[in-house]
């Protein structure tokens, strides 16, 4: 198992990492048609369906690293492998898990996601999550870990007071997503009602999580995240809450907008934070560390070129052991026979039946004398 995370570390910029629930009857056969669908129409390049067990068997890479294990939970682990800006190579893997204990109504099947590219992220990219999961609001794939609160969608904060401080707790602990809170001045018409996240590039468009607080819970909103966050609520405004422990960079004046028109129209100065919060240091949290190392460990769909290099390193390496093999043979051999010929010098120096000698004599002419003597040649290699 990889050892929790460091406080410090944070995800390194080629990475792109989420979490959720499906609450679906079929969620890998969801991923599975989608995968198929995609590599007919040449938007990947390959995928790979695996069972836990299997990924964990035939892991290619690092065969005996544990953190390639999925773990015992997991149900389903796909690979999908395409290219973005013509050349830049991205991998992936997503994992499906049962929850942990008994599984209620409601809970759905957990998936973890993690990506990574051969250069720094970037925002304009397509959404790793789409090209597991189809981009249809049909499919619900897109149920955050925090219940009650999904991806894609506008998500009204609880009328109850102590559910809505319990809502704004739990969004500071869920740093694999970036929370936004924004205020409603009155109820908005039908185009006001549609998340402003849409606006947002499609990589991070399923980075961001958009929570609303209704006219009437301006007050309730502005108290409970002063109490909580040490933040005001700008009425008919937003901000960009920030996670527990309090990430370098933040800066509750610099991530808040006095006002957002909910009239359908693009929130420019929300998503320019959006934007400048989403690109500071994201702390890694252990889960996410390790499905990070799983990616990087646990890697099964190889290139041609990658099977040939891999093919070409085994070779060497069993070239190594079969060296090693070898000298162990030698060595074994050159002991036995120094073992016979010790114990023949042994034999010849083992005095004839007489009278007894003194001591010194006896020690001198002993057969233990002898053997030590025997064996002293040996471990000198210049005898």
């Amino acid at each position: 198992m990889a050892k929790n995370s460091d406080p410090s570390m944070t995800v390194p910029d080629t990475a792109w990492l989420g979490h959720g629930r499906h609450l679906g009857p079929e969620p890998e056969q969801d991923v599975r048609r989608n995968l198929i669908a995609l590599k007919a129409a040449g938007v990947l390049d390959d995928f790979l369906d695996l069972e836990p067990a299997e990924a964990a068997r035939s892991t290619v890479l690092h065969p005996r690293d544990e953190t390639a294990d999925p773990g015992p939970t997991a149900r389903r682990l796909f690979e999908a492998r395409w290219r973005v800006a013509d050349d830049v190579t991205v991998r992936a893997q997503l994992t499906t898990y049962e929850p942990e204990g008994r599984r209620k109504d409601g809970d759905g099947v957990i998936w973890v996601l993690a990506a990574e590219a051969e250069r720094a992220w970037h925002p304009h990219w397509a959404s790793p999550v789409t090209m597991f999961w189809p981009d249809s609001d049909i499919i619900p794939w897109d149920h955050a870990m925090i219940p009650g609160v999904r991806l894609r969608a506008v998500n009204h904060l609880p009328k109850d007071d102590d559910e809505l401080r319990h809502r704004l707790r739990d969004c500071t602990r869920e740093s694999w997503y970036v929370h936004v809170l924004v205020h409603e001045a009155m109820t908005p018409d039908v185009r006001g009602q549609q998340p402003v996240i849409q606006f947002l590039p499609p990589s991070l468009r399923h980075r961001v999580i958009e929570h609303r607080a209704t006219p009437e819970q301006a007050q309730i909103a502005d108290f409970a995240m002063k109490r909580e966050l040490k933040l005001r609520m700008p009425r008919g405004g937003a901000v960009l809450l920030p996670t527990a422990p309090l990430e370098p960079g933040y800066d509750a004046e610099r991530f808040a907008v006095r006002n957002v028109f909910l009239d359908g129209s693009e929130p420019v100065e929300l998503l320019q934070r959006i934007n400048e919060y989403a690109a500071l240091p994201q702390p890694l949290t252990p889960d996410a560390e390790r499905a990070l190392l799983r990616l990087r460990h646990g890697w099964h769909l190889l290139t041609h070129e990658e099977e040939l290099v891999h093919a070409q390193a085994m070779v060497g390496r069993y070239a190594e052991a079969l060296d090693a093999m070898t000298k162990s043979r030698d060595l074994y051999r050159e002991a036995a026979e120094a073992a016979q010929a010790a114990l023949a010098e042994v034999g010849a120096a083992a005095p004839p039946p007489g009278p007894a000698g003194t001591g010194q004599s006896r020690a001198d002419g002993s057969p233990l004398s002898a053997l030590t003597k025997a064996f002293g040649r040996f471990r000198d290699p210049h005898k």
